[in-house]
C-alpha cells in the first residue's frame, strides 16, 4: 500500500514527511498534479468488477496503481497545465475536465485524505473558520468584513485606542512587477486612514488585541503540538510572518478548554491537520485569529520532527 503525495516539487514540508516515511520503508508516490494532462497520464475504470475505479496515474517518474493508495498528503499541488496552443475558451474547458476526471478519481479513492481539498477549502474561508471557531467555544475578536468604507470607520472608531487590524481574507495579491503571488500583512488602521477604496471588494477588519506572544498550534489528528511566539522586530509584532528571522519560540501545554474547542473546530470540518494561530493578550485570553488547514508547520525547531513523525504516523496507519 502506498502513501500519495500530491506537491509540487519544490516543496520543503513535504520533503520532511516523505523522507520519514521512506525511513520506515512505506512505499510512497509523489505525483504533481500540474503534470496532468501534458505529461502525465491516468486510465482507470470501473464496472463488473466492482465499486471501485481501478487503474494507473502513470507520472514522469512514477507510477501507481489507484488500488495501492491507502492515504493521500495534499500538500500544495499547482493547477493543471495545459497545452500552450489550446485557445482560451478550450483551455476553460479543459481544466474542468482534468479536474472533473483527474480529480474526481483521486476524490473517489478510499483512502484517508490530509486533507481532502474539499475540506481545506471550506476551512480557508475566513468567515466559515470564524464562525465555526466561536462555535467551538474559542474566543475571536471582534471582526467586520464590508465593503463600505462608513461602516469600517465605525467599527474602527468604537474599537479600545480606536485600531483596527485590517486582514486580507486571501493571502496572498498579485505583485505590480511580474503579476506573482505576494504575500499580505497584517496592518494597523485607523478610522481616519479608511477611504472609499473599501468600496472595490470585501475586507475584513478585527479587534486589535494587545498580545504578550501568538501561539502556533498544530493539530495532527488527535494530537495538538504548541509553540509560543515572540516578536523581535517591529514588523514581527504586527505580523509574525512578516520577519521569521526576529522570531523566538518556546513549546508550550495547551489549555484544556483551547484544547477542547480545537478538536471540536477539526471535527466540524473534518480535517485530518490543521495550523491555527491565536493572540494571548496579558492576562492569558487565547483569541483565534487564522485558520489555515494547509499551513506551514517546519519553521519551529522544537516541533519539526515531533510533527513530521505525527503526520507519517497518521499517513501510514491511514486512519485517525
Amino acid at each position: 500500500m502506498t502513501v500519495l503525495v500530491l506537491t509540487r516539487p519544490q516543496d520543503a514540508t513535504a520533503d520532511l514527511v516523505i523522507a520519514e516515511l521512506n525511513e520506515r520503508s512505506v512505499p510512497v508516490c509523489r505525483l504533481d498534479p500540474r503534470d496532468f494532462p501534458e505529461a502525465m497520464t491516468v486510465a482507470a475504470r470501473i464496472g463488473l468488477h466492482g465499486a471501485l475505479w481501478e487503474g494507473v496515474l502513470r507520472g514522469q517518474h512514477r507510477d501507481v496503481s489507484l488500488g495501492d493508495i491507502r492515504s493521500v498528503y495534499y500538500r500544495r499541488p499547482g493547477a493543471h497545465r495545459l497545452h500552450p496552443d489550446m485557445s482560451e475558451q478550450d483551455a476553460r474547458w479543459a481544466q474542468a475536465e482534468a479536474q472533473a476526471g483527474f480529480g474526481g478519481l483521486l476524490y473517489a479513492l478510499p483512502a484517508l485524505w490530509v486533507n481532502h481539498p474539499n475540506r481545506n477549502a471550506l476551512a480557508a474561508f475566513p468567515p466559515v473558520a470564524l464562525a465555526a471557531a466561536a462555535r467551538s467555544g474559542l474566543s475571536v475578536p471582534r471582526t467586520l468584513i464590508t465593503n463600505d468604507p462608513a461602516e469600517a470607520r465605525e467599527f474602527a472608531a468604537a474599537l479600545p485606542r480606536q485600531v483596527a487590524a485590517y486582514k486580507a481574507l486571501g493571502t496572498t495579491h498579485p505583485s505590480d512587477h511580474d503579476g506573482r503571488p505576494q504575500a499580505l500583512w497584517t496592518t494597523q488602521v485607523r478610522p481616519d486612514e479608511i477611504n472609499d477604496s473599501v468600496r472595490r471588494t470585501a475586507h475584513q477588519f478585527q479587534e486589535w488585541v494587545d498580545k504578550a506572544y501568538e501561539v502556533r498550534l498544530t493539530a495532527v489528528g488527535h494530537q495538538l503540538f504548541a509553540a509560543e511566539i515572540y516578536a523581535g522586530s517591529d514588523a514581527s509584532r504586527l505580523d509574525f510572518r512578516a520577519d521569521y528571522d526576529s522570531l523566538t519560540y518556546k513549546p508550550c501545554e495547551v489549555p484544556e478548554r483551547i484544547a477542547r474547542g480545537v478538536r471540536m473546530l477539526t471535527l466540524m470540518f473534518g480535517l485530518q491537520y490543521v495550523a491555527l494561530d491565536f493572540l494571548v493578550n496579558p492576562q492569558g485570553r487565547w483569541y483565534l485569529i487564522d485558520v489555515n488547514p494547509n499551513g506551514q508547520w517546519g519553521f519551529i525547531p522544537d516541533l519539526r520532527a515531533p510533527i513530521t513523525r505525527a503526520l507519517a504516523d497518521l499517513l501510514e496507519r491511514a486512519h485517525p
